[in-house]
């Protein structure tokens, strides 16, 4: 006899169909297989005793604080371990339960509903300006084209162009300045018809430069203003353009000035449902969610949003994450933009892991590879 100890990243169905398992029970053994851990925040401590015993019940459990069971304490946080047959069944029985349990019960519907991207998208940064972070990311006039061919080439699914650093504590930069640096190469790729080899996303939140960008033959609006401004919106939506809608808190001046948040998790989650609304209510159809690694987050923000990516999948929207050689880097391992090639890839396969559709990259070969490589892990 041997045994012998799987990691729990398998593919599930795929041992169990090997096996011989019958084709009913591979689904329900595989749902045994999936655990699930969810945070509960400030639920009624009536509903916290109530839900501890259903999740007992079905196999599950709650954990809770000390005196939950005395109600010492009106409301407490909990959290939820359970397989996804378990959360299933947890979900239908809390549906007749009172002191909110019913919200609780649909969240966890939604939860269980929740597909991971099967294909993911590289998006090459390309910055036409002089004072972006990362100097090898700066290109102007013939380089730029260069520099967009040789992405091209390389595989990048879509290649994201601004004119403008948004690095923090990054100068102003005006619309006409703007447009002056970024129409050449709107010009070159129309004339050289580029946007047939890959798709185009325009990194600005100026409606003058978007319009241009958009004539040109982009389709990707990427606003880390999260679509502030209602005319952008208006123009995705009468150009059937894709919008990326950003988090940040604060501006590129000031966003680093000692950022705070009381539950980063939850306060973004309620901007970007308040910014999809808006979005959907001015019938842009296409959106993308970007969480803004380093936009007003520390580097404890940075890890909880890429860790726990996942919480923001049950918004029903593509995420996308750039964390390419930025500065969260430097403060784990002490680095310069070029020397953090290695900690951007373990940050992307993470976030890739965890749920991100599209990675922002200044490095299109070694990402192409990367993932290569991790999907061929995940399928033995």
């Amino acid at each position: 006899m041997q045994i012998e100890l799987l990691s729990n990243s398998i593919d599930k169905q795929r041992y169990l169909k090997e096996l011989g398992v019958d084709s009913g029970g591979i689904s329900i053994l595989a749902s045994k297989a999936t655990y699930y851990t969810i945070y509960i925040r400030d639920l009624h401590v009536g509903a916290a005793n109530i839900l501890k015993q259903d999740a007992l019940s079905v196999g599950a459990d709650l954990a809770v604080p000390r005196g939950t069971v005395m109600a010492k304490t009106p409301y407490v946080d909990c959290i939820l371990i359970a397989t996804a047959r378990e959360l299933e069944t947890l979900s239908k029985k809390e549906l007749a339960q009172p002191f909110g349990l019913k919200d609780v019960a649909k969240k966890l519907q939604e939860i269980l509903k929740i597909k991971k991207p099967k294909k993911v998208e590289i998006m090459g940064v390309i910055n036409a300006n002089d004072d972006s972070f990362y100097s090898e990311s700066r290109f102007n006039g013939n380089t730029a084209v260069e520099a967009v061919e040789r992405m091209i080439d390389e595989g990048a699914d879509i290649i994201d162009i601004g004119g403008v650093s948004s690095a923090p504590s990054s100068l102003y930069v005006d619309k006409d300045e703007e447009f002056r640096r970024l129409k050449p190469l709107f010009d070159a790729i129309k004339k050289a018809k580029l946007y047939k080899n890959t798709k185009f996303s325009i990194d600005s939140y100026e409606p003058e430069v978007i319009t241009c960008a958009l004539k040109s033959g982009f389709e990707i609006v990427n606003d880390i203003t999260g679509l502030s401004n209602d005319a952008v919106s208006k123009l995705c939506a009468s150009n059937n353009a894709a919008a990326v809608i950003m988090h940040m808190q604060g501006t590129p001046q000031t966003m680093q000035n000692e950022p705070k948040y009381d539950n980063i998790l939850s306060e973004i989650y309620s901007f970007f449902e308040q910014r999809v609304a808006r979005a959907e209510f001015l019938n842009v159809k296409h959106i993308t969610l970007d969480v803004g690694i380093g936009f007003g987050k520390t580097l404890e923000h940075n890890l909880m949003l890429i860790k726990h990516l996942g919480h923001f999948l049950t918004l029903g929207k593509p995420l996308l994450v750039g964390a390419s050689r930025k500065s969260m880097i430097d403060k784990i391992s002490p680095s310069s933009p070029h020397e953090r090639l290695a900690g951007t890839l373990a940050l992307h396969l993470e976030a890739v892991k965890n749920g991100a559709s599209i990675i922002r990259v200044h490095d299109v070969k070694e990402h192409l590879q990367a993932l290569k490589v991790q999907e061929a892990l995940n399928t033995i």
